[in-house]
């Protein structure tokens, strides 16, 4: 049986990565737009916690309760080691810039952090992208969670994906996220990770 359930995302390039996921589940997803939920101003306060894990609850918890179908949210960042895993929880608002949105807080994001390396000398640095993925149908309320190891490098490679990968070679494709196949960071990306580990603690309770 096919049931309907909501992605709690407005980032198109998180959105399309999250499509191909659920693309051969059980699951009818559909977008905050698809289903009317306009932006609210108390949005930027959902993501206010001190972990990934919290964060993803709270966003899915907060689109349960407004449009009352089963909903799937996460949170995710970059964790720089020589940086004490900094951005993490702030990875998407890491410059500061509450101006700006899309691929200039993207850039503005990786000024910041880029220019924190190179004063420590500590580029390459040794990184890691995490995910929590989140589902609540008011019933259940389950999180898991999918990482993933690489190197920050000083020169963007590719132009696929959005935020940091650019900069973030993965230590298993020895490509950078925006150099991978849409295939290739599915499948060994935090976030792929993340919700096939959501996903199959899902089947297994619906069996």
């Amino acid at each position: 049986m096919t049931t309907r359930a909501i992605i709690a995302t407005r980032n198109p390039g998180k959105l399309r990565e999250l499509r191909g996921i659920f693309a051969r589940t059980a699951f009818q997803i559909t977008d905050l737009t698809e289903a009317g939920v306009t932006e609210a101003d108390d949005e930027d306060s959902i993501e206010s916690w001190e972990t990934f894990e919290e964060n993803a609850l709270a966003k899915a918890q907060y689109f349960y309760r407004r449009t009352g179908l089963p909903t799937f949210a996460d949170d995710s960042g970059l964790a720089v080691d020589v940086l004490g895993g900094r951005p993490g929880v702030r990875s998407k608002r890491y410059s500061g810039r509450a101006d700006l949105t899309g691929k200039s807080l993207d850039a503005a994001n990786n000024a910041t952090l880029l220019g924190q390396l190179r004063r420590m000398n500590a580029l390459p640095a040794t990184a890691s992208f995490i995910c929590a993925a989140a589902y609540v149908d008011g019933d259940r309320a389950v999180v898991r969670t999918g990482t993933t190891a690489g190197l920050i490098v000083p020169q963007p490679r590719g132009f696929s994906g959005f935020g940091y990968d650019p900069h973030f070679v993965s230590q298993e494709l020895q490509q950078t996220f925006g150099e991978a196949s849409d295939e290739d960071k599915e499948r060994i990306g935090h976030r792929g990770r993340a919700f096939r580990s959501l996903l199959e603690v899902l089947s297994g309770e619906n069996a």
